[in-house]
């Protein structure tokens, strides 16, 4: 293969690197939608969250809005609160004021997005001592010394969870509970099976706000991966499968293609899509059971009146 053009070549070629060419050269393509949240990713799935059909934001924010002072009363205060997929790190803050947690540890891949956030939030919150942490957490969760080992009580909203597959789920809940410490605990978002029509809309909105943070992906792999996808010739797909109980999102190729990268490429078939993203959903009875394979009991959970999400808080067993 002649060598690529000086334009294509990678900045960096990252750790992920060979996970993302392994993905592609895959049988059934498949990229780890931790690769949305570059920079422009991260504002775009701020979009989403503003978009009437995506309820997961709402309806959960909702439930904090309601529900929050019976949390704080229940989990008490003082704690390390250690924020996962931080983004703005404004699912938190809005927490703030309820937990008051002695130490804010906000942990997301994308640094750059997340250290401008914690600036603008130690400006309110000075008395709170912050770390932020660019880590990529869905694999293993190294915490420094600096992140305080008593109370730690692992944030994680937004349902995010179902993005993992639910062995993948329960290696992820044994990682979260090996680092919670002394009276550790786990509080997070889970999004609740409901009709296929609300979750297709959610996934696949009107003005095409998830079909642009969709293709961003093929963008950012073309700087991680010094890739030549071209957006144009790919279009997004959204929708429930209920025999899978989770929500697909792929990139489906407008006509037959080939994809290349230094020292590799992929063909495409007209019609032939990539994974980016599966999202699984629960019943609280089928979420609560998973929880407790993976080590942690459930001692409270929130919801909606249309049961649509729930917030659940539980202790590390054991502990």
């Amino acid at each position: 293969m002649p060598m690529p053009h000086p334009s294509r070549l990678p900045d960096v070629l990252p750790a992920q690197g060979p996970e993302i060419i392994a993905g592609l050269c895959a049988a059934e393509a498949c990229v780890c939608p931790k690769y949305f949240y570059d920079a422009l990713g991260s504002r775009l799935f701020e979009a989403i969250c503003e978009l009437p059909e995506y309820y997961p934001t709402r309806t959960e924010a909702g439930i904090f809005e309601r529900d929050g002072a019976d949390m704080a009363q229940h989990i008490g205060s003082s704690m390390t609160l250690i924020d996962l997929g931080a983004g703005n790190c404004a699912k938190a803050a809005r927490l703030f004021p309820l937990l008051h947690p002695a130490q804010y540890v906000a942990i997301d891949i994308s640094y750059d997005f997340l250290r401008e956030a914690l600036d603008r939030l130690q400006l309110y919150f000075p008395h709170i001592e912050m770390t932020g942490l660019g880590l990529d957490f869905s694999s293993r969760l190294d915490l420094p010394g600096t992140v305080r080992g008593e109370q730690r009580l692992f944030f994680y909203p937004g349902s995010s969870i179902g993005n993992f597959a639910p062995q993948q789920a329960l290696a992820f809940l044994h990682r979260l509970r090996d680092n919670c410490g002394a009276d550790g605990g786990l509080l997070i978002g889970v999004d609740l099976i409901k009709d296929a029509a609300t979750l297709d809309a959610a996934y696949d909105d009107a003005l095409g706000v998830t079909a642009a943070f969709n293709l961003n992906l093929l963008r950012h792999l073309n700087r991680l991966i010094g890739a030549d996808f071209d957006v144009r010739k790919w279009r997004h797909r959204g929708y429930f499968n209920r025999a899978k109980s989770r929500v697909e999102m792929h990139l489906e190729a407008r006509e037959a293609l080939t994809v290349t990268w230094p020292d590799g490429e992929r063909r495409f078939a007209r019609g032939e899509g990539i994974c980016t993203e599966h999202s699984y959903k629960y019943t609280r009875e089928g979420f609560a059971d998973l929880l407790e394979e993976g080590g942690f009991g459930v001692t409270r959970s929130w919801t909606d009146p249309a049961q649509w999400f729930a917030v659940v808080h539980a202790r590390a067993l054991g502990l």
